[in-house]
């Protein structure tokens, strides 16, 4: 995942986003909720934790244990300032170089795995952490909004779409500062789940609300997806 979070100047653009002030600012988190598993005794592995506003929902909602991993150190230090809990433990480590020795009722990752080049030893790795019957609920960057240079270009605005099938890494303008993402393709993040033996539970688009944004605002975002909402169970075992 990029490092640029832990940039000063970046990480205090980011919290001064809606999103930064509690999860009911994130457009999402309405379609998010409605897809996560019963949290009641739950041990959760929360990728990408940001500041905790996942992690302490669990926590007050049921969950028996929550191991919150980011790579930002900064992030990692707001989290702990603003939602210690018992029940969560806070972890400096990349995603894709986890260790945890107990399996997981629930793995959620939120807007985190587009920073990742190859998604199906991850997907694996993630198979591997979860118990039986367990989940995988991720929201990760709609490939039409990662396609192209995530622009709008024209009078009236169109969406830049571009070399769609050319998947791999991209760099974008994200908080005025330039970002490296990765884009891939709707068929590589759904097969590659089914190919590591998941079952596909739900796949939604994540609709703009208009409670959230004014007006212009919103209509210019129901132009195009911005978010792909994806839950899948490891309902078989593999070989």
């Amino acid at each position: 995942m990029s490092g640029i979070y832990d940039h000063d100047d970046f990480f205090a653009r980011y919290m001064q986003m809606d999103r930064s002030k509690g999860l009911h600012f994130a457009g999402e988190w309405k379609q998010l909720e409605k897809l996560l598993p019963d949290l009641e005794d739950a041990c959760i592995l929360d990728l990408g934790c940001g500041i905790g506003w996942h992690a302490s929902y669990f926590a007050k909602n049921g969950a028996s244990s929550i191991t919150a991993i980011d790579q930002s150190e900064k992030m990692l230090k707001q989290a702990r300032k603003l939602h210690s809990h018992p029940k969560i433990t806070y972890v400096q480590a990349d995603l894709c170089a986890i260790q945890e020795d107990k399996p997981f009722d629930l793995v959620f990752a939120n807007l985190c795995l587009h920073y990742i080049n190859d998604l199906l030893p991850l997907f694996e790795h993630i198979y591997k952490l979860l118990k039986q019957d367990g989940i995988f609920l991720f929201n990760i960057e709609h490939p039409v909004f990662t396609a192209g240079d995530q622009t709008w270009i024209n009078e009236p605005p169109v969406w830049k779409v571009d070399n769609y099938f050319s998947e791999g890494k991209r760099e974008t303008v994200f908080l005025d500062t330039k970002v490296e993402k990765y884009h891939h393709t709707l068929t590589t993040i759904l097969n590659g789940l089914l190919k590591t033996g998941f079952t596909l539970e739900a796949v939604e688009e994540v609709v703009p609300s208009l409670e959230l944004l004014d007006k212009e605002v919103y209509k210019l975002e129901m132009k195009r997806p911005m978010m792909l909402l994806v839950r899948a169970r490891k309902a078989e075992k593999r070989a």
